[in-house]
């Protein structure tokens, strides 16, 4: 007899069952995209306000990312130890609360206060989000969802950018970004509470009634013929000591479940991460450096961003038919390769620009599917947590990738060579990837890292 989280698996997919989780957990996604993006146009406009320095204009965008960093790691083990439905709509809360606190600041120093605290709430979103909709999706569409998942992210950063150009001309234009942004996402808060508990979670952690309720409410909505199933016994955890020692418990629970796994997905996000915010970051910098006007390199960097819904179309129709770790492979490299080329063709405008939009189109090949494939290499009990500690490590170490580009890397090395030495690390843990870690297509959750077998870095499950 089947389990019930295999009937959740095996399940049709519905627009109106499966989907409305998508669209609801991807529009919480924008807004983390939205954010991010945010920083790029904050940092001259903020800088110029507060007359800072180049250096200490990077503090804007490394104040935000170091928050969600933070909020990655709380949020994840949060959500591992009391539900995906409740940490779902208090991330968006809190996000939204010291954001419009953010665009009252008076000084400098309140602000980037502020845009941490702001941080902590939004970093929660994506590993939160990602695990909820992983675990609603049949697994013959997993792939695909997840993928397109991250089409939210060019959208958000369209948005972004698009605000930011259309708000130059006014007074105070990057408090009212901060405000516009707020707005919708109040409204998502409030629709998110219609959302139920995830099926495989209630399973994992032995609430059976909940769990039964839930799966057959799904396989009646869907239309699948019901069939009897059990539901196993629940994951045992240590759930004695505060939120610290939580965190450090799944910490420690993440690397144990497969040292091999966990260490490819932190080398994986800090590396594609690292490339991309920091041309995120300051791209609308480095373009009016280069005699672009205020309006011209907003708009440019708007359309960056644009560009990367077609690269999440791409990625969405390869990633099940070519594999995870193919796409990442072959689209990681050329993203930052895009990057070197921007940089030696900025004295010709239109060439840099078509570069530019390459560079916007690949990295949305990549991360949607790195996003995918992180997500099912852990454990449902593991999963919020181990995509968490993989997203928090991005962000500590990119959250410094602002300051050090504004104050060291790009006036120091330059551009070309900047972009050539953090492509270089990204193409160093795709090897690793090729070698250490297995391939997820088509496979059930939960029994991803289970199988023994030398191919593609699969490796026996160690006792958790």
């Amino acid at each position: 007899m089947r389990t019930g989280d295999q009937i959740v698996q095996d399940l049709p997919w519905r627009w109106n069952v499966q989907g409305k989780i998508f669209l609801i957990g991807g529009l919480g996604y924008m807004f983390d995209a939205w954010d991010v993006a945010l920083n790029g146009f904050l940092t001259p406009l903020v800088g110029l306000e507060f007359d800072l320095s180049s250096g200490q204009a990077g503090l804007v965008a490394t104040a935000n990312l170091i928050g969600m960093a933070v909020g990655a790691v709380a949020w994840g083990t949060i959500a591992d130890r009391i539900g995906r439905k409740s940490a779902f709509s208090i991330t968006l809360a809190v996000f939204a609360l010291f954001s419009v606190l953010g665009a009252l600041s008076p000084n400098i120093e309140m602000f980037l206060l502020l845009r941490f605290l702001a941080g902590i709430g939004l970093g929660g979103c994506i590993p939160v989000d990602y695990a909820i909709v992983s675990e609603f999706s049949p697994k013959r569409e997993r792939g695909r969802v997840l993928s397109a998942m991250d089409g939210w992210w060019p959208i958000g950063a369209t948005l972004a950018g698009v605000s930011a150009t259309l708000l130059v001309p006014f007074d105070g234009n990057w408090r009212w970004m901060l405000v516009l942004m707020i707005l919708p996402a109040l409204l998502l808060f409030w629709v998110r509470r219609g959302v139920p508990e995830s099926p495989l979670y209630l399973v994992r952690k032995g609430r059976e009634a909940e769990a039964r309720e839930v799966i057959d409410d799904l396989v009646r909505r869907t239309g699948a013929t019901p069939e009897p199933y059990v539901i196993p016994e629940p994951v045992k955890e240590d759930k004695r000591g505060g939120a610290v020692a939580a965190a450090a418990d799944q910490l420690r629970r993440v690397w144990a479940y497969n040292p091999r796994i966990t260490a490819v997905s932190w080398a994986l996000f800090v590396s594609v991460m690292l490339v991309y915010y920091a041309a995120l970051s300051w791209m609308p910098s480095i373009l009016q450096e280069q005699g672009f006007g205020e309006i011209a390199s907003f708009a440019s960097t708007a359309l960056m961003n644009a560009v990367g819904i077609v690269g999440v179309l791409l990625a969405v129709l390869v990633v099940d038919r070519v594999g995870r770790k193919r796409v990442i492979a072959i689209a990681g490299p050329a993203t930052a390769v895009t990057l070197v080329l921007f940089s030696l063709l900025l004295d010709v405008p239109a060439a840099a620009i078509v570069a530019l939009g390459a560079f916007g189109l690949l990295a949305l090949v990549v991360i949607p599917v790195m996003y995918a494939y992180v997500s099912e290499l852990y454990p449902t009990e593991l999963r919020a947590s181990g995509f968490g500690w993989a997203s928090s490590a991005s962000r500590a170490v990119t959250g410094f990738a602002p300051l050090l580009f504004g104050s060291v890397l790009w006036p120091v090395l330059g551009l070309p060579l900047t972009f050539t030495v953090l492509g270089l690390v990204l193409v160093a843990a795709v090897i690793y990837m090729m070698v250490a870690a297995p391939e997820t297509t088509g496979r059930e959750l939960d029994r991803i890292g289970s199988d023994d077998g030398a191919q593609d870095g699969q490796q026996p499950t160690p006792t958790v």
